[in-house]
């Protein structure tokens, strides 16, 4: 036995099933060692080794277990970097195994030699080791993934080339010498009792609570749920825990931040006490004043306690665990009007959101394409979204329910991982549909490859349904969006316009489906057709780029300026109405007549109404 093929022995033992990876001579030894070892674990052969780390990355936040990758040394190590620091921004148990230049040509400048230790120590900072004898194995495996999973990051084993073909043997019962064994004992730490009871007292004083929870919350639905209840609490969602709580409870307000919406904005600005749960959601502006309301908070990590907020009781523990010793200290709220309060403002917003979908665009309004969806996911669906504006209608327009999961790149925010997540989140899930939702922008920079990918190992997936819907603007919105709301600057073409791309009939061309959709009553038909698709199907959506993705929280006096120079006359004002605030306007004109028979549809001057 090789040491290579002693390392995809000790990964079956660990029960790692797939390994995404792209091959290069510095990991030689292990393909042979694949070759010899009948593909178990399977080798899934991506685009590009930043694209494997994705898919890594996506099997593991939708299987719960470990994402294996796999990479060359030099060139290869170096692709896998984008995707494993959004592994570890976003708390997700990855594995890497990178090659290396064989022992005896290290620090010769030898080609495609490069100082691994250094370049992973950030991105792998809590286990990045090399491999230089047998005997280190089975324990760099071991800690690598124990590791992984323990402190839910991104850990490490380099192997030189060399090192690979050498005759495995084991550690001994001798100096120096570090046996291993198998296996991760499970364990949900606890707060102390005086603590908890703390936190209780903090939670039963408060007349209007706030809850806000991200994924650290994902086991404790039920906790969560009946705190809600017993407090008559609001509950907001970080988006990488959009999935925890479903979004057709009547308090949940849902995503809070710069692509969140209004009720959770509200929710935190009338709150008098705040519990966060599992979350370390970074923006500070988004939660209450600093001085306005008391503050616990739930995490499991210590080192990610008290971040945010001053927040006066910090609970370290296992989310479920820890509510489920909290909840017999807490009395239900007799008075109901927070609640009533919020309830009332999420219906409000569901409307409001119904409306926006239902503006007029030049050709289709992007936010009508995913509200369009909303209705249709299928009850298992899992959905990805890509960084840029296509994120902002995920985090509005779509209600996750039941058994639905979704997620984005929460933390690194990086453009590209909505088509790979989607693609490893087939192989953790076969049988279920995934749908991703990414921009023109995203797809030329990752996702048109990856339906290669989709195109090779689409047989083999029980459920063959994965669907990518392309919001083709031909522009880089967001940042487009951005430059003119923060710097006050008009588009800069060179840096923001891109060229368009028959998405669909290049998703043809390989042997998928596709469909380009021009017209608004043409966009649910397309969903139905992608949905009962036999294969990966591809939906070119082309979506007006001066749809802006208004932050919930706009200033009503802008918005309110706006609608009264459309009031009276004013055909400059009017313009920047139909560029910018034409949803809002609607929505706050007393009276106005707006076209929600038909979403999409034409007909009707929009700067005269």
């Amino acid at each position: 036995m090789k040491v290579s093929d002693y390392i995809l022995q000790r990964l079956r033992e660990w029960e790692v099933d797939h390994v995404f990876a792209y091959a290069g001579d510095g990991i030689n030894g292990l393909l042979a060692a694949w070759g010899r070892a009948d593909d178990h674990p399977r080798f899934i052969q991506s685009r590009h080794e930043e694209m494997s780390a994705f898919q890594a990355v996506g099997y593991a936040k939708f299987s719960g277990k470990v994402g294996v990758c796999a990479a060359t040394s030099g060139p290869g190590a170096i692709h896998l970097l984008n995707g494993l620091y959004d592994a570890k921004l976003d708390h997700v148990p990855v594995v890497a195994l990178v090659g290396q230049t064989n022992r005896s040509a290290m620090g010769g400048s030898y080609q495609q030699e490069v100082d691994l230790q250094n370049l992973y120590k950030d991105v792998a900072s809590e286990f990045c080791e090399t491999a230089m004898v047998p005997e280190q194995l089975p324990n760099l495996i071991d800690r690598a993934i124990r590791t992984a999973y323990a402190r839910r990051t991104v850990t490490a084993v380099i192997i030189p080339a060399d090192v690979q073909e050498l005759d495995y043997s084991p550690p001994t019962h001798a100096f120096k010498m570090v046996p291993s064994s198998m296996g991760l004992g499970r364990y949900a730490p606890i707060p102390d009792d005086a603590d908890i009871e703390r936190a209780a007292d903090v939670l039963n004083a408060g007349d209007k609570v706030a809850v806000l929870i991200g994924q650290g919350a994902r086991g404790a639905r039920a906790e969560v749920e009946e705190l809600a209840d017993v407090l008559g609490a609001g509950v907001a969602k970080a988006l990488l825990g959009k999935d925890v709580l479903p979004d057709d409870l009547p308090y949940v307000t849902g995503a809070i931040g710069l692509l969140g919406t209004r009720p959770s904005y509200e929710l935190m600005q009338g709150c008098d006490t705040l519990l966060m749960i599992g979350s370390s959601f970074p923006y500070t502006q988004f939660m209450p004043e600093l001085d306005q309301a008391r503050g616990v908070q739930i995490d499991i990590d210590p080192h990610m306690i008290g971040l945010r907020y001053p927040f006066e009781v910090n609970l370290v523990g296992d989310a479920g665990e820890t509510l489920r010793r909290l909840l017999p200290h807490l009395r239900r709220k007799k008075r109901r009007a927070w609640r009533e309060k919020v309830e009332k403002d999420v219906a409000r917003w569901w409307e409001v959101m119904q409306r926006r979908a239902a503006v007029d665009a030049d050709p289709i309004n992007p936010e009508y394409v995913v509200h369009a969806l909303d209705g249709r996911l299928p009850d298992d669906a899992i959905v990805t979204a890509d960084s840029g504006s296509a994120a902002n209608w995920y985090a509005r327009h779509l209600r996750l329910r039941g058994r639905m999961r979704g997620s984005l790149s929460g933390t690194l925010a990086t453009m590209g991982p909505g088509v790979p997540y989607a693609i490893g989140a087939k192989f953790a899930h076969p049988e279920r549909p995934a749908i991703a939702l990414v921009g023109d922008g995203a797809m030329q920079m990752n996702g048109m490859m990856e339906m290669v990918t989709a195109a090779k190992y689409w047989r083999g997936w029980a459920d063959p349904r994965l669907v990518v819907a392309v919001l083709n603007n031909h522009d880089l919105n967001q940042v487009t969006w951005e430059m003119r709301a923060m710097s006050g600057a008009p588009q800069f073409e060179e840096s923001q316009h891109i060229p368009d791309l028959p998405y669909a009939e290049i998703a043809q061309r390989i042997g998928l489906e596709g469909v380009r959709v021009e017209k608004p009553e043409q966009v649910e038909a397309a969903w139905d057709r992608a949905l009962t698709a036999d294969r990966p199907f591809v939906i070119d959506f082309r979506t007006d780029p001066a749809v802006p993705p208004i932050p919930p929280h706009a200033e009503l006096d802008q918005i309110q300026a706006a609608a009264s120079a459309v009031l009276q006359g004013d055909s400059d004002r009017a313009s920047v109405v139909k560029q910018g605030f034409k949803a809002k306007v609607q929505e706050m004109l007393p009276g106005s007549r707006h076209r929600a028979d038909r979403p999409g549809a034409g007909g009707g001057d929009s700067a005269g109404e």
